[in-house]
């Protein structure tokens, strides 16, 4: 674990999770690094390598990897890079400014990956410019950090809009961590709101093994799924469980 780092992740197993998707029709999972291994994506690279390039992953870079490794990586499944600026143990601004632009973004370009964003929605307007300078794609996760209370700042949505024109992603996730409740229904308007600004490009993520939450305490994988059912409509809300083929081929 990284050092510094906020929680003891719990042993979870790929059989487990595969096991438990596979009860709901999930056959293909997206694994993301937590922060509190930081850049050693050991544990992640492990997992895809247990049927290589079946399941997709999204990795943390400290930049210095080489561009063997990376290609590596691809070859496992990986097809993104994770910045998190939420975390105790994530990213700090300036940094991920300088390494994503300076260091990252031509590499990225040539395996195609995609850069997966957990941020507070202050710095929406700063990943839009940061996305106008390096062309890369965005993904904005656990709703953008979007909460009922962000409805009225001009400026997050803003940035939500440059965001969404320049064809970012965003993917409906951690409802636990967005100021809500079971069943989250104060979400709903804004995941309906989001489906429509984002336009088919909406993924959904169950933020399994739930790091928040004690091991005897884990919600249901259902309990997860549901929200975007209640929210979308059966029919859309399989679209956007569909959609993540395009995002992680």
């Amino acid at each position: 674990m990284a050092p510094g780092a906020h929680y003891q992740p719990p042993e979870r197993t790929l059989p487990q999770i595969e096991d438990t998707a596979r009860a709901y029709g999930c056959s293909h999972l997206v694994l993301v690094q937590p922060s509190v291994y930081g850049s050693d994506n050991t544990l992640l690279l492990q997992a895809l390598g247990r049927e290589p390039n079946r399941h997709r992953g999204v990795v943390v870079l400290d930049g210095e990897e080489s561009d063997a490794e990376l290609e590596a990586m691809h070859a496992l499944g990986v097809r993104g890079v994770r910045f998190n600026l939420v975390s105790p143990v994530g990213s700090a601004v300036g940094r991920t400014e300088s390494l994503l632009l300076e260091r990252l973004a031509p590499r990225l370009h040539r395996l195609g990956w995609h850069v997966q964003w957990y941020v507070h929605p202050e710095l929406l307007p700063r990943l839009a410019a940061w996305q106008a300078r390096c062309g890369l794609r965005f993904v904005l996760d656990h709703l953008a950090g979007l909460t009922p209370a962000h409805a009225q700042d001009a400026a997050t949505g803003t940035g939500l809009q440059q965001l969404a024109a320049a064809g970012a992603w965003i993917k409906a996730s951690g409802w636990y961590r967005l100021q809500a409740r079971p069943p989250y229904a104060s979400l709903h308007p804004l995941v309906r709101e989001l489906a429509d600004l984002f336009a088919g490009r909406m993924v959904w993520g169950s933020d399994w093994p739930h790091t928040s939450f004690p091991p005897q305490a884990l919600p249901a994988y259902e309990s997860v799924r549901r929200p975007l059912t209640d929210a979308l409509g059966e029919a859309r809300a399989l679209r956007v469980l569909s959609a993540g083929a395009a995002l992680y081929a």
